[in-house]
């Protein structure tokens, strides 16, 4: 078996940088895999770009930028939280482009309620963090409470570090959450093979938004008891031994 593509994506105002240590070991878990890691405009090496306020745009910007580093597909793609949500509208618009996807605690409409998908006790730091006057080492400290659920104080150098070479201005936060607050995915089961994984204790996203969705599409789903919204940081071993498991297992 040839080496396998998979894209890597990630959610709102994060960049391919804060994969951090779970890229290598999951190419150490599933060693044909070639991990190639993409920005959506704003965020990381983009962040003088202006983000779509549509994830079909970012979708587009994403095949443009493998078309330009001459990856060809088909891909496969695992992506969290809004990251998820361009996984979905790319399998359903490219269907040939997709051969499979994980899609790691998403919420998208129609499937769950706005306090679902972003849970009420978030509104006002997020509130803070957007239009206050906030130090890069607070900023990532805040967010560092409402996805992970373990202890990584060790990592907010590196996060503070990221923030300040590349930094999200709050026009393109606010247009990256635009775009995922209102879109919607289709109700219609994927062609591509779907894997959704999730955690029951996630503090920003209910793992109820998972459920609907994995339950609407008739796809399996995962879900981790203990972890938070940054599943791949909180138990990325998990998270690789899932993938390589439904793959052997011929995506069942």
């Amino acid at each position: 078996m040839g080496p396998q593509n998979w894209i890597f994506l990630r959610g709102l105002v994060r960049d391919s940088r804060h994969w951090g240590a779970f890229v290598a070991e999951f190419e150490q878990t599933i060693p044909e895999a070639r991990v190639v890691m993409l920005d959506v405009p704003g965020n990381g090496v983009l962040n003088a770009l202006t983000s779509p306020t549509t994830v079909r745009g970012m979708v587009e910007n994403c095949r443009a930028q493998l078309q330009a580093r001459g990856v060809a597909g088909p891909y496969r793609i695992l992506a969290v939280s809004m990251g998820a949500m361009l996984a979905a509208e790319w399998s359903h618009a490219y269907p040939d482009d997709v051969q499979a996807q994980v899609l790691i605690n998403t919420s998208m409409r129609p499937f769950s309620a706005f306090y679902q998908r972003l849970r009420p006790a978030n509104y006002g730091t997020l509130f803070r963090l957007l239009w206050g006057r906030t130090s890069a080492h607070d900023w990532e400290r805040a967010i560092l409470r409402m996805t992970t659920n373990q202890p990584h104080e060790h990592i907010l150098p590196a996060w503070q570090h990221f923030r300040e070479q590349h930094p999200v201005t709050t026009a393109n936060a606010l247009r990256q959450l635009l775009a995922a607050a209102r879109y919607q995915a289709s109700s219609a089961t994927p062609k591509a093979p779907t894997l959704v994984l999730a955690s029951e204790k996630d503090q920003l996203v209910s793992v109820s938004c998972s459920r609907a969705l994995a339950a609407c599409w008739g796809v399996p789903l995962a879900v981790h008891p203990t972890a938070g919204h940054d599943l791949t940081l909180d138990d990325g071993h998990w998270v690789a031994q899932q993938v390589s498991d439904w793959s052997l297992s011929g995506f069942r």
